[in-house]
């Protein structure tokens, strides 16, 4: 039965915040604190958003800058093997038929 303690506290909650959204004079006698919670969770929330938006940007051009270094590593490994391939058929050609 221990998920019925979590079952229970989602069911005030939502109860809570159903008499909260619905009924002003509810809101009026709240305190002060509690009637800016809802402004502070949303401002909360958009201040998280917004960060995570600007560490996403930040990891998109940090793995767009490891791609293009990656791309280039490889280019250059591309390019040493085509020049090796071309000394080695060089080679060939100079020993001559076998």
């Amino acid at each position: 039965m221990e998920g019925w303690g979590k079952i229970v506290a989602g069911v005030v909650l939502g109860v809570a915040g159903t008499i909260y959204a619905t009924n002003e004079e509810a809101r009026k006698r709240l305190p002060r604190s509690a009637r800016d919670l809802p402004e502070n969770v949303r401002r909360r929330f958009e201040s998280a958003v917004s960060a995570a938006r600007e560490a996403s940007t930040r990891r998109r051009e940090e793995i767009l800058r490891d791609l293009a270094a990656h791309e280039a590593h490889s280019d250059r490994v591309v390019q040493l093997e085509a020049r090796t391939d071309d000394a080695r058929t060089k080679e060939s050609m100079q020993e001559g038929p076998a």
